[in-house]
């Protein structure tokens, strides 16, 4: 067995497990359809071959939240290409300066391969929508014989020195993750319809998973030794 671990870092996100209607929200964290998506489009797989998506979606998988982020929402136009007639207004939601550090795991080939999809993708990553591009690489690295967790409390702190900054001090931080619930947790862990059975264009669907909530505490040595940033001090050096 390995894991895979993946950055998913941009000025936009969105990860919807759910819409209705005009009105498509974001989740707080990526959903396990989503970064599976993403992995199935790097790899080239078609959107109606649901025999090469299973072996993906059978993936554990785990998020951890470095960077939570700002939800944000956007009032979207369109109009139809042929007869020009507006189309209904519509809301949309997404994640703005969010930081996420996604784990997969499962068969050490499989892992592997999609390691290998993520650097030299088919199809480009995206984060959540097409709109939503990636700031920075997404693959990280490969753990062998780790679980989620290990390969999550190994990974260093992603999230951005400007929010690193808020917790300049400390030598270690508590992140949330989110996680497949194992059999016998399920009296203790929620539900989402996000995973993915299909992504057929006219006849996606989900079944329901059951996810909990834990966290990890990891090294935050860097976080003590960022520079002090106060917009003020510019106004003390024009005085002086």
């Amino acid at each position: 067995m390995s894991v895979l671990t993946l950055r998913l870092a941009g000025p936009l996100q969105s990860w919807g497990a759910s819409a209705r209607f005009a009105r498509r929200t974001t989740e707080s964290a990526p959903t396990k359809s989503g970064v599976i998506g993403m992995l199935a489009a790097a790899a080239g797989i078609e959107r109606g071959d649901d025999d090469a998506l299973a072996p993906l979606a059978a993936l554990r998988f785990a998020v951890r939240i470095d960077q939570p982020g700002t939800r944000v929402r956007d009032f979207h136009t369109a109009h139809h290409g042929v007869t020009g007639k507006s189309m209904p207004l519509s809301e949309r939601f997404y994640l703005a300066d969010a930081v996420f550090v996604a784990a997969l795991q499962g068969d050490a080939t499989l892992v592997t391969a999609l390691n290998a999809a993520m650097r030299a993708p088919v199809y480009p990553p995206f984060l959540g929508r097409r709109s939503c591009p990636p700031s920075l690489p997404v693959e990280l690295r490969l753990h062998d014989h780790d679980d989620v967790l290990d390969a999550l409390r190994a990974e260093p702190w992603q999230a951005s020195p400007w929010y690193r900054n808020h917790h300049r001090g400390q030598d270690h931080i508590e992140l949330t993750v989110l996680r497949d619930a194992d059999p016998d947790e399920h009296h203790t862990a929620d539900t989402l319809r996000d995973q993915p059975l299909s992504f057929a264009a006219q006849h996606r669907r989900h079944a329901l998973r059951t996810q909990v909530t834990c966290s990890v505490r990891i090294p935050a040595p860097d976080a003590r030794h960022l520079p002090r940033h106060d917009p003020f001090d510019a106004l003390d050096e024009e005085s002086a």
